[in-house]
C-alpha cells in the first residue's frame, strides 16, 4: 500500500491560493444593466444561491440589477419557515430569503411571473417576500427582450 506523507489538514490552513486575482475587477458603466433569470426550484441544487449571490455581486459592481423568478423560480421568492413563515426550521433553510432581501436591500428589482405562483405552484402575491414585484406571464419575456434590447448583462439560471 502507498504511505501518506503529507501532513493532515488543518484549520486554518490555505489550500489554493485565494489572493490572487487573473482578470481586471470590472465595474459597470453609468446606466449598464444586468438581468439574472431564475427557472430553477428553491433546495433543488446550488444554482439558484449562487446565482442570487452573483445578482448582488452585480449591483455592487454598479449594474442596475433585476432578478426574473419564473416557471419553479417563483419558489424562491414566496416566503418560508417552520413553524411560522420566518422561523429557520434547519440552517441555511431561510437562504434564499434572506439573499433576496439582501438583494432588494441594495437596490436590486426582483419579479416574480403571476402565472407560475398560481397556476403552478398555488400561491397568490400574499406569499411573495415584501418588494418583490408580482408580474404578468406576458411580461417574462418582455423583461428578457428589454434588458437584451439595453445589451445589459444576462445570466440565466435553468436546472433540468
Amino acid at each position: 500500500m502507498p504511505v501518506v506523507e503529507k501532513p493532515k489538514n488543518e484549520i486554518g490552513d490555505h489550500l489554493v491560493d485565494f489572493e490572487e486575482k487573473v482578470f481586471e475587477d470590472v465595474k459597470a458603466e453609468p446606466g449598464q444593466k444586468a438581468l439574472v433569470t431564475f427557472h430553477t426550484v428553491a433546495f433543488e441544487g446550488s444554482i439558484g444561491l449562487v446565482n442570487l449571490l452573483q445578482a448582488t455581486r452585480l449591483q455592487r459592481k454598479g449594474y442596475e440589477t433585476s432578478v426574473l423568478l419564473y416557471g419553479p423560480g417563483v419558489t424562491l421568492g414566496v416566503m418560508r419557515g417552520f413553524p411560522r413563515l420566518g422561523d429557520e426550521a434547519f440552517p441555511g433553510h431561510q437562504n434564499f430569503n434572506n439573499q433576496i432581501k439582501k438583494f432588494m436591500a441594495e437596490g436590486g428589482k426582483v419579479y416574480a411571473c403571476r402565472f407560475a405562483l398560481q397556476a403552478l405552484y398555488g400561491h397568490g402575491e400574499g406569499a411573495l417576500i415584501e418588494g418583490i414585484r408580482p408580474i404578468s406571464p406576458l411580461d417574462v419575456l418582455d423583461c428578457v427582450l428589454l434588458h437584451k434590447r439595453d445589451n445589459a448583462v444576462v445570466i440565466d439560471t435553468w436546472t433540468l
